[in-house]
């Protein structure tokens, strides 16, 4: 342990060292004043070297700007002056030109004439007339006249007696025993409707030779009367 006689001297050790402290405190602000004083001069100069780059800098930026605004603008000149010319303006030199004749007195006066003009209108065709078809039985085929009944004419064609009910219903449906029956479309004619009417040997019209027809035609075509009957009772024709 350290009496007290031993911290003396350290306490005067300490206030020594103020005190040289305090002497040499004169002598700092000369040495500051100094530096700053040499430092002030390479500052300035770093600004000027910093202020000629910013400039230079400035002027390279606006010449990069300008110079294709600039090749722009000219371009963009020269398509307006290639679309000033139209359409229209082209063609007004390849335009005919007309010379008055008050321009040149030998010169005819060249005159459009817009009141004379002729229509020609196409004439519609004129209707066509249909004749009315005409009716199949032939003028060589008269009516007939002869008179008589049905009875002497089933008897004159030779048609079997067992066979006359037959002949009676179909004859009865087809022209009601009428001999001069004929069908206006179709010019079926005669007591059975006999179509074509030329396909009866003789007179159509004539009742004995328009039942000896339809006996063949009966017998020929259904075998017999009852089939003819029997065929014209399902279908409503022969």
């Amino acid at each position: 342990m350290t009496s007290g006689n031993e911290l003396i001297p350290a306490a005067s050790s300490r206030v020594r060292r103020r005190e040289t402290a305090n002497t040499a405190t004169p002598d700092v602000a000369p040495v500051a004043s100094r530096t700053a004083a040499s430092a002030t001069p390479r500052w300035s100069r770093r600004r000027g070297v910093l202020g000629v780059f910013a400039a230079f800098c400035a002027l390279g930026f606006v010449a990069a700007y300008v110079g294709p605004t600039g090749a722009a603008l000219a371009e963009a000149g020269d398509d307006a002056a290639v679309a000033s010319v139209s359409i229209y303006g082209s063609s007004i030199d390849e335009a005919q030109s007309f010379v008055a004749a008050s321009d040149e007195p030998d010169a005819a006066a060249d005159t459009l004439d817009r009141g004379g003009y002729t229509v020609y209108v196409t004439p519609k065709p004129k209707p066509v007339v249909v004749a009315p078809k005409a009716a199949a039985a032939s003028a060589s085929r008269p009516m007939y006249t002869g008179g008589g009944s049905k009875t002497e004419w089933l008897l004159a064609s030779g048609i079997a007696e067992s066979d006359w009910a037959y002949v009676d219903y179909i004859v009865s449906k087809e022209s009601g025993w009428n001999p001069n029956a004929t069908n206006k479309s179709s010019g079926a004619c005669g007591l059975v409707q006999a179509l074509p009417c030329s396909k009866v040997p003789g007179n159509g019209y004539d009742p004995v030779d328009n039942l000896r027809w339809a006996n063949g035609y009966a017998v020929g075509r259904y075998g017999s009367w009852a089939g003819a009957y029997a065929f014209w009772t399902a279908k409503h024709w022969w």
